[in-house]
């Protein structure tokens, strides 16, 4: 388990004023480097979780642990702060808005609408990676995501561009083309000839976590503690990202809502997701629509998930510099603002 044998999990955030004066007292800590501090923690060593205890009662020997979370985390490439990522599916089956996209002209006139609606990263992806889902050739994935990244690229320049993608040659194309972000769901682990190609270049990459393969991963949602064995997971990924010659600051982490992962699984996860920030990475948060938001809410139209979507989205925004991947590009813009309005520190 190596560096991840011990994680901090962060507890007790406080906000604005309250949150000046308890770190200035040795009460609290920055979280991430960001608005939020951190006044509670939880120590998790193996499989052995401590109570809550106070910031200012963690032992010597783990002070190097908690100094992962106070780091602030790099921008991998991405815009400052944090961000709205609007999803183009340029497929004909994705779950929420297969075909709806899948012709360029009508993605482009998707993304365009985002990014007059405020967003400045858009990710875009050919392959359907729902559970089952049919598996189809990089080439074949390229002719979907080419024209409309060159398109993008021109009509919204303003926009860092994201390609989701597991396959090597996608991925060489699109950079060619000028994204700025690789999005794989896993983590750089499909097709070994990533990691060499990724290390040669500067883009940001996104680490997501899953086990098995979208076909198969159903049958591996077996864990003791998810959120730390999630974390621990992805943590040996940044580690083998780092030995391949990518830097750290290059990496985001994706916990994988929904992949390998059953209902009360995802709903821990999401209830303590503030121990990714033992990683000292950007995470991103892509649970926009997914059967774990119906299992919530009980809504069965993927569509219709795009209120219990934002709230979900909100529980990142401790998290430095997070980045919330959408469908509902304006209603998640709403949700931002209003707890940046809540939360951020008075000017």
């Amino acid at each position: 388990m190596g560096q991840w044998h011990r994680l901090v999990e962060p507890m007790g955030l406080l906000y604005g004023d309250a949150a000046v004066v308890a770190v200035r007292q040795g009460r609290a800590l920055w979280l991430m480097g960001g608005t939020a501090a951190l006044s509670v923690v939880r120590l998790i060593e193996g499989a052995q979780i401590s109570d809550p205890l106070p910031v200012s009662d963690v032992p010597a020997d783990w002070q190097g642990v908690l100094a992962r979370l106070v780091a602030p985390v790099p921008d991998a490439n991405l815009p400052a702060g944090a961000q709205v990522m609007g999803i183009l599916n340029a497929t004909p089956d994705s779950f929420s808005d297969g075909g709806r996209h899948d012709t360029c002209e009508t993605a482009l006139r998707a993304g365009r609408a985002m990014v007059e609606a405020g967003c400045r990263v858009l990710d875009i992806g050919g392959e359907s990676t729902r559970p089952g889902s049919a598996v189809i050739t990089p080439a074949q994935e390229w002719e979907r995501v080419g024209p409309v990244i060159t398109a993008l690229r021109q009509e919204t320049p303003q926009a860092a561009l994201s390609v989701d993608t597991r396959n090597s040659l996608v991925m060489e194309r699109a950079l060619e083309a000028g994204v700025a972000v690789i999005n794989d769901v896993t983590a750089l682990q499909h097709d070994p000839q990533a990691l060499p190609l990724l290390a040669g270049h500067t883009c940001g990459i996104v680490l997501m976590h899953m086990r098995g393969t979208p076909q198969t991963m159903e049958q591996h949602a077996v864990y003791e503690d998810v959120a730390s064995e999630v974390v621990r997971e992805l943590g040996e990924r940044v580690e083998a990202a780092e030995a391949a010659g990518i830097a750290r600051e290059r990496l985001m982490v994706d916990p994988g809502f929904g992949f390998a992962k059953t209902a009360a699984q995802n709903a821990e996860l999401l209830r303590r997701c503030l121990l990714l920030a033992n990683l000292g990475c950007r995470v991103v948060f892509a649970l926009s629509r997914k059967r774990m938001i119906g299992d919530m809410t009980g809504e069965a139209t993927p569509a219709a998930r795009d209120a219990g979507t934002q709230a979900a989205s909100l529980q990142a925004m401790p998290l430095g510099q997070p980045v919330l991947r959408v469908h509902d590009v304006p209603g998640m813009m709403q949700g931002v603002r209003v707890w940046q309005t809540l939360y951020a520190p008075k000017a």
